[in-house]
């Protein structure tokens, strides 16, 4: 059942889908399987249909949701890409990109804007620190249009949690500056997940110029000396994040806050592992209501 898979994730975000996006996040051959799909399960009552879009049992208030939602993130777009043209011009960035609801095409009240960053080699940690510190002096902490919670290097595109939420977020990225290329021919393993989706954006900026800041910094580091920066700020945050999230277990922390020389996850709620169990959960649920079995994911 491949539409009720589709359907079933993003019931998780109360977000209905019309029949084109269904067929694209799945594994159907064709948009016709998805349509005998689609009848067959309004006719057993497991899916309803309103306005173009497809949900789950009798949810009609998610379609209305959704319409606003919809409005609300073409409101907020070009805020969103100025702040990753902005992200951009800071020192050792080489590509930004919109990811989260954003990117899916919705925005509400509650939402932030996350961004994903791709730094140099060996200065994820010293671009990293100084994000933060902007957000924290400038911005107060404010993270609304400014959450930069994802970072990898440019030596470590590929990523390794290989399961449908990190291909739903891969795929969905919207890329905003630097050149995506080589990071989508690294991870052409989403196909696997959603072979539907077409692998590979082009930016809306691919080049931008870096600010006098920026080379400033750039030309005051010496190799030796930006080696040892990058190794500290990553010590420090690490041992920040080892007492601040010490409720996370081990496991879950080297997934949720993954901090090495070459990749930053700041998920202290472990989106990834809740979006995949909660999914596992509505399968079982739907096994036993409906006596429909689909196969597991995994996180």
């Amino acid at each position: 059942m491949n539409s009720l898979k589709a359907l079933l994730y993003f019931s998780i975000f109360r977000y209905p889908l019309s029949a084109k996006e269904i067929y694209l996040f799945s594994t159907a051959n064709n948009e016709k399987e998805i349509a005998d799909e689609l009848m067959y399960l309004k006719e057993k009552g497991v899916v309803s249909h309103d306005d173009n879009y497809y949900f789950i049992e009798e949810d009609t208030h998610n379609v209305s949701r959704r319409i606003e939602g919809n409005k609300m993130a073409k409101a907020v777009m070009d805020k969103a890409i100025k702040k990753g043209v902005f992200i951009s011009k800071f020192p050792y960035i080489e590509a930004v990109g919109i990811s989260g609801a954003l990117s899916k095409n919705y925005h509400d009240k509650d939402s932030d804007v996350d961004f994903f960053v791709i730094t140099k080699s060996n200065r994820l940690w010293i671009a990293r620190t100084l994000l933060m510190l902007y957000k924290k002096i400038f911005l107060f902490n404010s993270r609304k249009f400014f959450c930069v919670n994802y970072f990898i290097s440019e030596d470590h595109l590929k990523i390794t949690e290989q399961n449908l939420f990190t291909a739903m977020e891969l795929l969905t990225l919207i890329p905003i500056s630097g050149d995506f290329k080589e990071f989508y021919a690294q991870n052409r393993w989403v196909s696997r997940f959603l072979p539907n989706m077409k692998v590979g954006k082009v930016s809306i900026y691919p080049e931008v110029k870096q600010n006098w800041f920026s080379r400033a910094i750039v030309g005051l580091l010496t190799p030796k000396l930006g080696d040892f920066l990058d190794a500290v700020f990553l010590k420090i945050t690490l041992k920040k994040w080892r007492i601040k999230f010490d409720n996370l277990s081990k496991e879950d922390f080297n997934i949720a806050m993954k901090s090495t020389s070459a990749v930053s996850k700041h998920h202290p709620q472990n989106f990834q592992k809740k979006v995949i169990d909660r999914l596992n959960a509505r399968y079982n649920e739907f096994q036993t209501k409906y006596d429909i079995t689909l196969e597991k994911e995994h996180a």
